[in-house]
């Protein structure tokens, strides 16, 4: 069964094409923005421009665009190519590429978040989330970090605003790591995990004039 992987919460614009559990293709940008342009020119690229069977694509949190970019792509080609397509948490994807690295130990990851935040979560050393993802000032989440491992690109940020001597890795997600993720984290629920509320608040939830 061939496999296409989309990943675009972070900076990055990556995607990675598999048949089976062999990597095939990949292309990995970090791109800052853009998304909308890149991302399907890149799948484009790929061996038989990418078509699978299955699609997995990122959730975020991240970049509310890029976010949305990769759902309306994933799902447009699932559409046109009869695929399955399901999502998966990217602070999972980053705490699984930093434990393949460093096997067997609970990872904090913290990514940029918006408005001077951070978005925050602990893995256990099965790669499964141990709290909620939650969107912290760095004095938030300084005062709330509970290992001496984190990942992410805010990492470095965090164990030094902490005062902390430990191991951080300076990561983005990327999509040739997906198939190190837990199964159990894999959903066909497509909807996207911000991690903060919205920045506007809905026409309805304004009081009346």
């Amino acid at each position: 069964m061939r496999m296409l992987a989309i990943e675009t919460a972070s900076e990055a614009c990556s995607i990675a094409l598999f048949e089976g559990e062999t990597l095939i293709a990949h292309d990995h940008r970090v791109i800052g923005r853009g998304h909308a342009e890149a991302l399907v020119p890149m799948i484009a690229a790929l061996p038989e421009k990418g078509r699978s069977q299955r699609i997995l694509v990122s959730l975020g949190p991240g970049s509310f665009t890029g976010v949305r970019i990769g759902l309306a792509t994933a799902r447009a080609l699932g559409l046109a190519w009869g695929a399955k397509v399901l999502g998966y948490p990217t602070l999972a994807l980053i705490a699984a590429q930093a434990q393949a690295e460093r096997p067997g130990r609970p990872v904090t990851v913290c990514t940029n978040g918006g408005h001077g935040e951070w978005f925050v979560q602990d893995f256990g050393s099965d790669g499964l989330p141990l709290t909620d993802v939650v969107s912290q000032t760095p004095r938030e989440a300084k005062d709330d970090l509970h290992y001496d491992f984190a990942a992410g690109n805010r990492a470095r940020d965090l164990l030094a605003f902490a005062g902390v001597r430990a191991v951080a890795m300076d990561i983005l997600p990327e999509a040739d790591a997906v198939p190190l993720l837990p199964a159990s984290l894999m959903t066909d629920n497509l909807a996207p995990i911000y991690g903060r509320a919205p920045d506007a608040t809905p026409m309805a939830g304004h009081p009346p004039a």
